[in-house]
């Protein structure tokens, strides 16, 4: 089904600086909003239920897989985290433009269902500075850093299945592309056609 709005999917393995860039892009472009996920992990820091994710239980997670609740769910890092296909629907319907920060193998999951969706993986510069950055956080045990590498190897695999790449070697400049990608994806001809259909059927163009 075609929509009005556009829908941006950004992943990226731990550390390699995703959450930062998608939070910077939402503070200057007010036309993004993001999609919040539900997952069966414990809040970190300072998140809040419905605000980073909604944190359920794993019973309530079970509940809405078996209502076919989810366009995608998956399992990462010990955790399972889920987007609600309807959320997504609805709000592209209303002319928003939607980010979905997930994982590699939901990104891959909400192409199937959404063509038109946009996925665009961040890597990290090197392996050793992916490893410096999840040192620098500083919420992870030696053992998770080693898994969270470990998975990253797997993750970075699976690049060649996505429309766009940035390197964050650079915060600014892959900032920069971020926003190069979505101001791109507007003006393409299919999301012009959808998002501004009263104009082309103004001048006749079918």
């Amino acid at each position: 089904m075609e929509y009005p709005g556009n829908l941006f999917v950004v992943a990226a393995p731990s550390g390699a600086g995703k959450s930062s860039l998608v939070k910077a892009l939402m503070e200057l472009d007010v036309r993004v909003q993001p999609s919040v996920s539900h997952t069966t992990r414990a809040p970190r820091g300072q998140e809040k239920h419905g605000r980073e994710y909604y944190f359920v239980s794993n019973q309530e997670f079970d509940a809405m897989v078996a209502a076919n609740a989810f366009v995608e769910w998956a399992h990462v890092h010990a955790n399972r985290y889920g987007t609600s296909k309807k959320a997504i629907e609805d709000r592209m319907a209303q002319g928003a433009d939607i980010l979905l920060e997930i994982d590699f193998q939901g990104a891959l999951q909400i192409k199937k269902i959404f063509a038109n969706a946009v996925c665009i993986f961040i890597l990290p510069p090197s392996w050793d500075e992916l490893r410096a950055r999840l040192e620098r956080r500083g919420e992870d045990t030696p053992e998770v850093i080693e898994l969270r590498m470990k998975n990253a190897a797997e993750e970075v695999a699976h690049v060649n299945k996505f429309d766009f790449v940035i390197i964050n070697d650079s915060f600014d400049r892959a900032l920069f592309d971020l926003k190069a990608i979505v101001h791109a994806q507007r003006l393409r001809l299919v999301a012009q056609r959808r998002a501004r259909a009263e104009t082309f059927k103004a001048l006749d163009i079918s």
